[in-house]
């Protein structure tokens, strides 16, 4: 088969086509001829060297695709081979077949594409796990997502606001931040020209929200605790503004606030599992009444995986960014 590899830590240019075996299932395992895979910057942090495949995982990246089920372990599943799915995987997305455990499968929503639905499993499985588990953003309660532009953060936004909750998103300039509105936020804050703190404060009537979902965390810790309700929870998923930030522990004990953060790639598949189910339950039946749809910027083809790389380091993007497996 066709796949992309990281012939070695570096810039985008590193990504090369090249051939390798089609992937041989396991117990539990599906094999999914791939039409369409997405890009996330876990799959750049790896081609960096920052971010190492869990071990067992393939060293090809990419964490989610679509396709159909070319074979595999269908006992006492729902599924049979030539059912279009989506699906969650640990590496080796990049490829024209993929394994991936039959729990994280789910069936491609109606009346979504193919590669609409490639789009849908990191980040999904990320947000629900992050923000309504762990964070457990309950009714009546409001969100502010840092980086609303980003993959992760269209779908907090849409979720959210989907399901009810008061959304506040930032992004990088005035164009994004009403992209942010137009998906669902009820104030897009431009981070470069605004105090995000401050006009959150405002907008809530000085009570701040109650959950924010962080992907920057570095000097946007203070800034966040400053804007958080009381009882508030601070969800990290990522560190694009450094591994350090100063907290206030003396507002932490006496507003009672939560500060946590988790990766997902290493979690078992139980877990990933019970996320899967989630997600078909409570998200899919909102994604096929239109309620939340998928936001693609561009798609390219699985050779120039390079050029997808560049576009999503440029951070240009407002959306998922794809690759098209033919």
């Amino acid at each position: 088969m066709r796949a992309i590899e990281i012939t070695q830590p570096g810039g985008a240019d590193v990504l090369q086509l090249c051939h390798r075996p089609v992937p041989v299932c396991g117990p539990g395992e599906v094999l999914i001829r791939v039409r369409a895979a997405g890009i996330n910057r876990p799959d750049v942090f790896q081609r960096m060297g920052s971010y190492a495949p869990p071990p067992g995982a393939s060293d090809i990246p990419g964490l989610e695709v679509a396709g159909e089920i070319a074979g595999g372990d269908l006992s006492g599943t729902p599924f049979r081979q030539g059912d279009l799915v989506c699906a969650l995987t640990q590496g080796g997305g990049y490829a024209e077949y993929c394994t991936a455990p039959v729990r994280q499968v789910l069936p491609v929503p109606e009346g979504l594409s193919v590669l609409e639905a490639a789009s849908l499993p990191e980040t999904f499985f990320t947000v629900w796990s992050n923000v309504f588990d762990r964070a457990g953003l309950a009714d009546g309660e409001t969100l502010l997502v840092q980086g609303g532009t980003s993959g992760i953060g269209v779908t907090a936004i849409q979720l959210a606001r989907a399901l009810g909750h008061r959304v506040f998103a930032t992004a990088g300039n005035d164009d994004k931040a009403r992209a942010c509105e137009r998906l669902g936020a009820e104030r897009g804050i431009n981070y470069k020209t605004e105090d995000f703190a401050a006009v959150v404060k405002e907008a809530t009537g000085g009570r701040g929200v109650d959950v924010i979902l962080d992907m920057v965390g570095g000097d946007y810790l203070p800034r966040e605790i400053a804007c958080l309700a009381d009882d508030g929870r601070i969800a990290i998923i990522a560190l694009l503004g450094g591994a350090k930030g100063t907290l206030d522990m003396g507002q932490v004990l006496r507003r009672r606030l939560t500060v946590t953060g988790s990766t997902l790639r290493p979690r078992s598949v139980e877990f990933k599992g019970r996320i899967a189910a989630q997600l078909q339950a409570r998200v899919w039946p909102l994604l096929q009444q239109g309620a939340i749809k998928p936001v693609i910027f561009k798609t390219f083809p699985l050779e120039q995986a390079a050029q997808a790389h560049a576009l999503m380091e440029s951070s240009a993007h407002i959306g998922k960014i794809m690759l098209a497996v033919q």
